[in-house]
């Protein structure tokens, strides 16, 4: 069983504009033996709204998802439990996100705490970019703890029309959440005190127009990396772990220059032992793969692969780092893909889930 995964999926199961189509069927669990590429799966709920983001912790037991509806003022933060013994999943209860467009959420590193971000779509409701959770002793949710708003645009009408958080991420060392705005091209950074509220200690800037998504962290601390969508540039960044600021190493496409305009890159992956991240390019339908320098966080791309299927939203690699999946929203698919580990590349296996929508993929030992 050393070779077990568990791979939670949320798929779309409720219409809106931006999206096209919802063939999914809300939370679902599987297996996936790394070894025998055996896929199974566990149990599925479609009790649960869009869950276009979830996280799970180290254990596979509580589920944490979100809920992005189109038109509600606030989306939904839902917990559920996962019995392995059973292979059940069990509604825990749900919170008011505090927040339109529900986008991301991480559970923080001492597992005390959920962090929440809200996209936000036009104005009124409480509007909040992030929000703070706590946790009961089963697992479920707290009342709200905290939260904060940001203001601002950016040099794009259509896409930075206001404050567009859609990430937020603990810092390796613990204690610093980092959030992306593609709205405002701005990193904003947060202490999160031991009472859930939340401390601004910096904001760094992005180049105009970057429209930054998703990061991921270099295992060193160090090293941020940003997925900006709409100029579909990776950035690598500094990190001042004192501060939270965050400065410009280096930056690289993440397409080839005749697809850019077209293209929308979604999320970031690193591999377990930093040496890799993998972006992915809905538009040019690839996963872009970049080496990383140990020592000074510069980018060097190693090539694209075509993503398996259209839309690749999101990413996940096996804790071990030999796979990785990439979600294809619009091909209703997720493919799985073997990598290696001195080189970087992916191999696509030809094995995949097959769901309706796929939005998000997490995977666990």
């Amino acid at each position: 069983m050393s070779n077990a995964r568990l791979v939670f999926v949320g798929s779309l199961n409720r219409e809106a504009p931006y999206f096209q189509g919802a063939r999914g069927v809300g939370l679902g669990v599987y297996s996936f033996d790394e070894q025998t590429l055996e896929i199974r799966k566990l149990a599925e709920t479609n009790d649960v709204d869009n869950p276009t983001f979830l996280s799970v912790t180290p254990d596979g037991s509580r589920i944490y998802v979100n809920s992005e509806v189109f038109t509600w003022r606030e989306g939904t933060v839902s917990a559920y439990g996962f019995d392995r013994a059973s292979n059940a999943l069990n509604y825990l209860n749900k919170q008011p996100s505090l927040g339109s467009i529900t986008a991301h959420n991480t559970i923080t590193r001492d597992g005390t705490k959920l962090l929440v971000a809200n996209y936000g779509i036009g104005e009124g409701g409480p509007d909040r970019a992030v929000a703070v959770y706590g946790f009961e002793r089963d697992g479920a949710l707290s009342a709200p703890l905290a939260s904060v708003s940001h203001k601002g645009t950016g040099p794009n009408a259509a896409r930075q029309e206001r404050s567009h958080a859609h990430s937020v991420t603990e810092t390796i060392g613990g204690g610093t959440a980092i959030v992306a705005d593609l709205g405002i091209d701005r990193l904003v950074s947060y202490r999160i005190g031991p009472d859930g509220s939340l401390t601004k200690s910096a904001e760094s800037a992005l180049p105009p127009g970057a429209g930054p998504r998703h990061i991921a962290l270099h295992p060193n601390g160090r090293f941020v990396f940003v997925m900006n969508e709409l100029d579909s540039t990776v950035v690598s960044m500094a990190l001042d772990q004192a501060s939270g600021r965050l400065s410009v190493i280096d930056a690289k496409p993440a397409v080839p220059a005749e697809v850019r305009d077209s293209n929308h890159c979604a999320d970031i992956q690193i591999s377990p032992d930093g040496r890799f991240v993998y972006g992915s390019n809905r538009g040019h339908d690839s996963v872009v793969i970049m080496a990383v320098d140990q020592n000074t966080g510069a980018l060097s791309l190693v090539g694209y692969i075509p993503c398996g299927g259209t839309t690749p939203r999101n990413l996940a690699l096996t804790p071990s780092g030999g796979h990785l999946f990439s979600a294809n929203q619009n091909a209703d698919r997720i493919s799985i893909f073997a990598r290696d580990a001195d080189s970087g590349l992916l191999t696509d296996t030809g094995r995949a889930i097959e769901i309706g929508t796929p939005m998000c993929v997490k995977i666990v030992a």
